[in-house]
């Protein structure tokens, strides 16, 4: 807090006396976290609610009492806006290992309970909520996409978020909106709805709803959609987070929706061509064919593979994806995981030419092959590297700058390896890597194989066993658990090439030594720990 005259003159005596009447007068609480404070053994701050920068008085009128960590952690020099992100950083833990979504913000505030009565008579839109009386509102037709709307405020019980147009989670941008709304400053644009079904659902301004909802708003101000073209809004949210820019949509949700628009196009071929909704008897190719002119389709195939890789129960790398690239408790970024290895695994180029069921009845399809196969080639991963070795409550702030000055007693060293094994250029350095054991031990088994569409070709048990085997090594190099690297090779953000140089050469480009020798995948598969039920 800023230096406060009027606490600075007061004597001890005093200053007990305005602690124990700022407690009582909150009702023994906390003013951030709102939770009780115990005078006689938790520490406690005095603060101003309003800042002194901000125009706040240095007077007891703007003083309130808080936990001395409360007041620390708080995310905003005014109390009252640090109570209200205190509020989101409550339902984000709710939400556990995911990012929390505006329907974790609604049903902590008691939304999403109800679906009014609605009747659309030509221009005219009635809507009742509850037992409250019938309102009537206009129906605006728009000249240009023929969608019919209406605006109207609607009780939070009413709504839902659509997490099929839009499944983003909230980000820490809503930090800066929480901040505009408490400033009084109106927003120019309201949330944008949909009636599925007779429920309500957002699928734009989610943020705007959610910072209205911390602050108390119970009543949502929305442009709703009237019978609209649903696959036209997802083809709309999805470009205005990829080619327009409008927002920042992580890669993820990308992926989450180009699956959505995939299986949007495959009931789209079904209707053309007569095919009953479970008729799967026609390829990539041939959709790839028939939507002719659509260069977004080959990346919706490739990005729904991801999508149900990523998203499989059975993918335990995901328990330590990062996935909106801006908390620090997980070690590896969707966008690294992305770029270094789903995009190495699954050829984006490749579009099959046999048929969507084919051999599916017996798990043999290429793509379901390919799913299984790259969950396991993940699992590894996790298995070896992460399980039982990072620690989420460490996280990953700060880490080299805490261990180049010693401020790092609770990392230990397999939490350490964890960490810079995750970073971005070491894994695309690293992963190429892999790969080449797997296609170096088909070749040896005398397996015929493409490298195009890889991990479609089954792999024999002992092509696992040496990738095992070259994981635990390359896992067990003390580069990642060398402390005394923190302030040098691991200060900063390298490149790919860097670290490409030092696997081939156990040097750095500019010639320090940090290897014992250059990786040797035929040595490293030699590993003399045996392979165990428990590690197999």
């Amino acid at each position: 807090m800023a230096r406060s005259s009027y606490l600075a003159n007061l004597n001890p005596e005093e200053y007990l006396q305005l602690k124990s009447n700022l407690w009582e007068t909150q009702n023994h609480k906390c003013f951030i976290c709102g939770r009780e404070i115990d005078l006689d053994i938790e520490e406690t701050d005095i603060d101003h609610i309003e800042p002194l920068a901000s125009g706040g008085k240095d007077s007891t009128a703007n003083f309130a009492l808080t936990h001395s960590g409360c007041n620390r952690r708080k995310q905003d020099s005014d109390l009252r806006v640090a109570q209200v992100l205190e509020k989101l950083r409550v339902i984000q833990e709710e939400a556990g290992t995911r990012t929390a979504t505006l329907s974790d913000v609604l049903l902590h505030f008691g939304g999403s309970k109800a679906d009014p009565s609605i009747k659309v008579d030509g221009d005219e839109f009635n809507i009742t909520f509850g037992e409250g009386l019938k309102q009537t509102y206009p129906i605006f037709t728009d000249k240009l996409s023929g969608e019919r709307t209406v605006f109207l405020e609607v009780p939070h019980e009413f709504v839902y978020h659509d997490d099929l147009i839009n499944p983003r989670g909230i980000n820490t941008r809503i930090g800066g909106l929480i901040k505009e709304f408490h400033r009084k400053n109106p927003q120019l644009q309201v949330c944008l709805a949909r009636i599925d079904n007779g429920r309500i659902k957002i699928f734009d301004g989610q943020h705007k709803t959610a910072a209205q909802l911390l602050l108390g708003q119970t009543k949502i101000l929305m442009r709703l959609f009237i019978n609209p073209d649903v696959q036209r809004l997802i083809t709309t949210n999805t470009n205005a987070g990829s080619k327009l820019k409008q927002v920042a949509f992580d890669r993820s949700i990308m992926h989450q929706l180009s699956n959505t628009l995939y299986g949007e196009r495959i009931e789209r071929y079904q209707k053309d061509y007569g095919l009953a909704p479970d008729e799967f008897s026609f390829s990539e190719q041939a959709l790839v064919s028939h939507f002719k002119g659509q260069a977004d389709l080959r990346k919706y195939i490739i990005d729904s593979q991801k999508d149900r890789i990523t998203h499989s129960d059975k993918n335990r790398l995901t328990a330590y994806i990062n996935f909106d690239g801006r908390r620090k408790e997980l070690p590896l970024s969707y966008s690294s995981y992305d770029k270094a290895v789903l995009s190495r695994l699954i050829d984006k180029k490749l579009v099959l030419e046999t048929s969507l069921d084919f051999r599916e009845e017996e798990d043999r399809n290429p793509r379901q092959i390919e799913q299984r196969q790259i969950i396991k080639f993940l699992n590894t991963l996790a298995d070896i590297i992460y399980v039982d070795k990072f620690n989420p409550e460490v996280g990953t702030n700060r880490i080299e700058n805490r261990v180049a000055k010693g401020d790092d007693a609770d990392i230990t060293n397999d939490h350490l390896a964890a960490y810079r094994m995750s970073k971005e250029e070491i894994m695309l350095a690293s992963i190429p890597l892999m790969v080449r054991v797997i296609t170096w031990s088909l070749t040896l088994s005398g397996i015929n194989f493409e490298d195009q569409g890889l991990f479609m070709t089954e792999f024999p048990e002992q092509v696992w066993k040496n990738l095992k085997r070259f994981i635990r090594s390359y896992a067990g190099l003390p580069i990642w658990k060398n402390r005394a690297l923190a302030d040098t090779i691991f200060s900063g953000k390298q490149n790919q090439n860097y670290w490409s140089v030092i696997f081939k050469t156990g040097e750095t480009p500019d010639g320090s030594k940090v290897l014992e020798s250059p990786i040797n995948i035929m040595e490293m598969i030699k590993a003399d720990e045996p392979i165990t039920a428990h590690n197999a």
